[in-house]
């Protein structure tokens, strides 16, 4: 099997995307398959892969895919990279609804690469101790610390991510400090079961519960994010009776490579 690709990151988040209209052979890829692909040493190397296809109602229909082959929940940063990848393709043009597995999402794209993602609503935000636990389209686990540089991502993840509360599909993990005006977030992910550059719906969690979690903040409608790849911006209305709307991931996607690999 013969598959054309190409090659996107979005503050460092990088991913696998497929022409799935062009190439329906490639909706019968398997996990293993999908797996190999993601393999940074055996594959082409990413966080994730997804297939574009066609959708009666909106623009395109976005399938995501972790690291591990296994189909997942919603990725913000892989929700605007397709989307400039839809573009390229003359599948959509600048503004663009799609259907992800958590609903539509309206995306608005500049000349510059930049890309605004409309997130779901967040209704609910629980607490687990000191922690905010919240769904922005994948579950995550977001706890706000002075120094967030001090704490190993990957270590405190996965005592998380692995913990019984949060068995069998377990949690994302974000660790998050304030520093002047910008919000500096580091997320674990499953799936990738590693820190990753930079993780859309982590950001988007993580200045959501540190809104809440910073009086001075109760009334923002806007926070810069600082993560491993990049800067992104998430907006907002405040939170009102525990729940926020309209909810935009904005920054940048841009394409790395286009290629073709032979799957045996």
């Amino acid at each position: 099997m013969i598959i054309n690709f190409d090659k996107y990151q979005g503050t460092g988040n990088d991913f696998i995307i497929i022409n799935g209209i062009k190439q329906p052979h490639a909706l019968q890829l398997h996990t293993d398959q999908i797996a190999k692909l993601c393999d940074r040493r055996f594959g082409i190397g990413a966080d994730g892969l997804m297939i574009l296809t066609d959708d009666e109602e909106t623009d395109f229909t976005m399938t995501y895919y972790n690291a591990n082959g296994h189909e997942s929940t919603m990725c913000g940063n892989g929700g605007r990279c397709i989307s400039a990848f839809a573009r390229q393709e003359g599948v959509c043009d600048i503004q663009a609804r799609f259907q992800a597995i958590d609903g539509v999402h309206e995306v608005r794209i500049t000349d510059d690469n930049m890309v605004e993602l409309e997130m779901k609503d967040v209704t609910a935000i629980d607490r687990d101790g000191d922690a905010y636990i919240l769904d922005t389209g994948s579950p995550h686990y977001v706890i706000i610390v002075e120094d967030y540089a001090a704490m190993d991502i990957v270590d405190y993840g996965k005592s998380i991510r692995y913990a019984e509360r949060y068995l069998p599909d377990g949690i994302n993990v974000n660790i998050a400090s304030l520093i002047g005006d910008r919000l500096y977030v580091k997320t674990y992910e499953r799936g990738v079961e590693d820190e990753t550059y930079s993780c859309g719906t982590g950001v988007t969690a993580s200045a959501l519960a540190a809104s809440l979690h910073y009086a001075h903040l109760s009334r923002a409608s806007e926070l810069s994010i600082v993560s491993k790849g990049g800067d992104l911006r998430v907006k907002f209305n405040p939170a009102t009776l525990g729940s926020f709307s309209q909810i935009w991931l904005c920054g940048p996607a841009s394409k790395v490579f286009t290629g073709k690999i032979s799957l045996v």
